[in-house]
């Protein structure tokens, strides 16, 4: 039995992860924490009603901690998490963080888009990217992993073997994404109340997301030249779920393409590339750890278009942590994780 502590338990990400780990018969949540609501249960904060019901919010003091658990997942934000996920590595127990702070190789670029300055630039050389199904040997030896980002899940998982098999053109490589609420995480905002996000459909952010870098970065690093995308993310008037359309160049037939990541992924349990014609939904992958996938083209037009679906509380956040978990400690990889939709 592993024991972990959630830091910043009280967010979509640390909650949905203590959900999953109810289940998990290796993984034993010790530790979970929060300034605000220290001293209280998650029953008290939360009507908690599962096995974790009278376990109760702790100060995020890293030195008590360290003697109870193995392992760390850090939700918090960026800029913090660099902090926390040094001081806990220097007391021997392993880290899986939730923000970007070592999701960058380049840390030039890490600091350019987050306006934050990196304290520690050589944990991010340590840091093992966390999207299970491309680096899963690495992460087998990993002490730190750092997360993805719930859209770059949605778009690597699809694009990564492509660019690394030369089946795609580099460019263009346009990425339309569309995001439930959740995605922005537990805040008092305007911009996210249910009568500004209810009945609508809107762009944010556009040219200038931070996960854009992220994306281009991870396919750059499998291809011989730098890769530029173009990505657009949206908000849906929904909870949970990422949907996003992406736009390339095939080198080859779209047959061949869906054969070809059939056959990329035909190991990994969570990975579904659907038949030709057929289009994923966000209905079939909610409450799931599955990414699906589906190819078409535009022949007229001479271009490819992917699909793909994630929940991305589970797929994009907690669930890959978990993957993540499971890989590293030598588990079954698809040990307490979801694979029937809630709308099923």
């Amino acid at each position: 039995m592993i024991k972990a502590a959630v830091i910043g338990a009280t967010g979509y990400t640390g909650l949905e992860l203590i959900r999953l780990s109810e289940n998990h018969p290796y993984l034993e949540i010790s530790v979970i924490t929060s300034r605000e609501k220290s001293g209280k249960s998650l029953k008290e904060v939360f009507s908690w009603n599962g096995k974790y019901a009278e376990l109760v919010f702790e100060e995020p003091n890293v030195k008590k901690i360290a003697e109870k658990v193995q392992i760390a997942f850090l939700c918090v934000p960026s800029g913090k998490a660099q902090e926390m996920a040094y001081a806990f590595l220097q007391k021997g127990v392993k880290v899986i963080d939730f923000s970007a702070d070592f999701r960058f190789k380049n840390v030039q670029l890490y600091e350019s888009t987050y306006y934050i300055k990196h304290n520690y630039p050589e944990l991010c050389k340590k840091a093992v990217y966390g999207l299970t199904e491309i680096f899963r040997k690495e992460i087998e030896k990993a002490e730190l992993i750092a997360n993805p980002g719930c859209y770059p899940t949605s778009a690597l998982l699809p694009l990564i073997p492509l660019v690394k098999e030369n089946l795609i053109e580099k460019e263009p490589i346009i990425i339309d994404s569309k995001s439930g609420t959740s995605g922005a995480g537990r805040k008092a905002e305007n911009y996210y109340s249910f009568c500004e996000v209810n009945e609508d459909f809107k762009a944010y952010k556009i040219a200038e997301h931070r996960h854009n870098p992220e994306i281009e970065e991870k396919l750059s690093f499998f291809s011989d030249t730098e890769i530029r995308a173009i990505f657009t993310p949206h908000l849906l008037p929904i909870n949970r779920g990422i949907f996003s359309t992406i736009y390339v160049k095939f080198r080859t037939k779209s047959e061949k393409i869906n054969e070809y990541l059939k056959d990329y992924y035909k190991d990994s349990p969570f990975i579904e590339i659907v038949p030709i014609g057929k289009v994923p939904r966000i209905a079939e992958v909610k409450g799931t750890n599955f990414c699906k996938i589906g190819i078409f083209e535009d022949r007229k037009r001479n271009l490819g278009i992917i699909v793909s679906a994630i929940d991305n509380l589970i797929k994009g956040a907690s669930g890959q942590a978990l993957q993540n978990f499971n890989v590293m400690f030598g588990f079954p990889e698809d040990t307490a994780l979801p694979k029937v939709s809630l709308f099923v």
